[in-house]
């Protein structure tokens, strides 16, 4: 299927370094996605009623408010949850801000251990690196964990692990980790769970529920701008429990039921880890890109992205001087992430070459995820310091990550492009 005409802007033409025109090629989705049309809509309608939210009286405070809070319940119906009663959704500025928050809330001591994986963006991991003890899972290789590494980890720290973090794809290989059999795992030991989904909501279907108690998530970041959506929002969605006793790791306006000379009531839960102003339009663009997404049927939205990714894996494949990253024969588990180099010829050449002269949008260096990329590298730790120290940065990979809206015949116009740069 073709899902381009949901989408705006894919289409405007840019200028290459010829002079020419060509309408572009966006493959560095898992960096940002454009939006949908729907969404842009929204924000158009919706300008003209946009007022200060839960402050002051008026019908465009009021407008604004009650979007809010409906917004609210989109996002839990996406991740089925709506009617369970047992999650909230908190609003911040991105996955990253998300990820800072739980760290700081659910991390009460700094003896206390989280266990978190290589694989991780750094979001994922500075974090949790200040607060507590942080342990590693390290990954295979081809990149991948292997989940009964956790349970050893949990039992060799005789409970010491309270918290343990997980992104739910890869954004270097893609590749899709099983969170509900983790979730089983961690509850076992009496951990809690949070996954790291901001490469895996716009692409596979999200039950934070499972099948089972076990199974359930605690806790899951995202960021809008990663799912078709604008203006810097981002969520987490966290169980109540173990979050309303929690103090505020921001703390102003919004946030608070009273404010006393010596004391403070805070206010309940999700306004309490919200304080500020609001971002109005992040928020209602966000719940309307999931709802578009849910909509549109995630069994359609993986057959359309499986198919162009094994289209470009098995060409990319049999391309001389191409070295393809991860695990390229069995790749059910990945979603549409490829990494890659081309031999005798750097990694930021080639992508600048892509992008200067066919318009070919790519993403290279180490995707934020330095420890995983060095890993699939064979770089040693060493090395990698002494090539950041130096500011020569010779180690890094190229990525291709797909959204909805990209084709096979954009597929095959960078497969066509590799070839000439490969054997040239």
């Amino acid at each position: 299927m073709n899902y381009r005409h949901l989408f705006d802007g894919i289409d405007e033409k840019i200028k290459l370094i010829d002079g020419s025109y060509v309408s572009p090629i966006n493959f560095d989705n898992g960096a940002t996605t454009p939006p949908l049309k729907s969404v842009t809509k929204l924000i158009q309608d919706n300008i003209k009623n946009y007022g200060p939210i839960a402050r002051g009286v008026g019908p465009k405070g009021e407008f604004c408010t009650n979007e809010f809070a409906k917004s609210r319940e989109t996002i839990l119906d996406f991740f089925n949850l709506k009617e369970s009663d047992t999650h909230t959704v908190i609003y911040t500025k991105s996955d990253t801000e998300s990820l800072n928050i739980l760290a700081n809330l659910l991390v009460k001591n700094k003896y206390d251990m989280v266990l978190t994986t290589r694989m991780e963006h750094h979001a994922n991991d500075l974090p949790f690196r200040g607060v507590g003890r942080v342990v590693y899972i390290d990954v295979d290789n081809l990149g991948r964990i292997n989940i009964n590494n956790i349970e050893e980890e949990l039992i060799r720290a005789e409970g010491k692990i309270k918290l343990v973090t997980i992104t739910g794809a890869s954004n270097v290989t893609g590749y899709l980790n099983p969170i509900h059999d983790i979730a089983k795992i961690v509850h076992k030991y009496n951990a809690k769970l949070i996954v790291d989904a901001a490469q895996l909501i716009a692409h596979v279907k999200v039950d934070m529920k499972g099948n089972s108690k076990d199974e359930e998530i605690d806790f899951l970041t995202f960021s809008a701008h990663k799912a078709y959506a604008p203006f810097g929002g981002g969520a987490i969605v966290g169980l109540k429990r173990y979050l309303k006793d929690s103090r505020p790791f921001l703390s102003g306006g919004g946030c608070v039921a009273g404010v006393f000379d010596e004391s403070v009531i805070w206010a309940p839960i999700p306004e309490r880890f919200e304080a500020g102003t609001p971002n109005f339009f992040g928020v209602i663009t966000m719940a309307k890109a999931l709802k578009d997404l849910k909509e549109l049927g995630f069994s359609n939205i993986e057959l359309h992205e499986k198919e162009i990714k094994d289209y470009l894996i098995e060409e990319m494949k049999k391309i001389e001087n191409v070295i393809l990253y991860g695990d390229i024969n069995n790749t059910s588990d990945r979603l549409g992430v490829i990494t890659f180099n081309v031999k005798g010829k750097n990694y930021e050449d080639v992508a600048v070459k892509m992008a200067n002269e066919k318009g070919i949008s790519l993403r290279c260096g180490k995707f934020c995820a330095h420890p995983y990329v060095n890993r699939l590298l064979g770089v040693s730790d060493e090395d990698a310091y002494k090539d950041i120290v130096s500011g020569e940065q010779n180690y890094g990979m190229i990525r291709v990550s797909l959204g909805l809206y990209n084709t096979i015949e954009e597929a095959s116009k960078f497969i066509d492009e590799l070839k000439l740069i490969a054997n040239n």
